[in-house]
């Protein structure tokens, strides 16, 4: 933001420090009233005709723009992708382990990538390594929505589950 002596427009549309419309005013002039109340001038809408600049206290007005931005930060939710490795041969207990871990992972809030890695000859039936990704996706779906179908990218397959929003 542009302040005092930083503002080049000639003529402003000045607003008071209690908001009011002061009308279109020179610069220097403008300048002159903020000096007058101990306050700064800023320009606060550069690109109207002709620019608009308040009168205000540019320091205070800052801290509390930094105030809010924190606070939104703080508000902000990280959601992380974690990834479970499949393969299309995998037997009942190393499945288990898998969706015991990929259920972990939602219920704290992270999404789940579910992915299996084709080897050699596999890829020719690549309806194994579905029914093991849809067999996934159902045995996780009281805790899990599918955000992305099993797909294929290059010589893996992969779907993404996102966790259940309670409401």
């Amino acid at each position: 933001m542009l302040v005092n002596e930083g503002i080049r427009a000639r003529e402003l549309r000045l607003v008071d420090h209690n908001g009011e419309q002061l009308g279109v005013k020179s610069r220097n002039e403008a300048l002159e009233i903020a000096a007058r109340v101990n306050l700064d001038l800023v320009l606060v809408a550069p690109n109207a005709k002709p620019p608009v600049a308040r009168i205000m206290d540019y320091g205070k007005f800052r801290f509390e723009q930094q105030k809010k931005e924190k606070e939104a930060r703080k508000n902000q939710k990280v959601i992380n992708v974690k990834e479970v490795r499949l393969s299309p041969t995998i037997d009942e207990h190393d499945f288990n382990t898998k969706l015991r871990n990929g259920r972990k992972f939602l219920g704290k809030g992270d999404k789940v990538k579910a992915s299996i890695r084709f080897r050699g000859r596999a890829i020719t039936h690549k309806e194994i390594g579905q029914r093991v990704l849809n067999r996934f996706a159902e045995e996780c779906s009281d805790v899990a929505t599918v955000e992305s179908k099993p797909k294929m990218d290059g010589r893996s397959m992969f779907l993404v589950l996102a966790p259940k929003i309670e409401k």
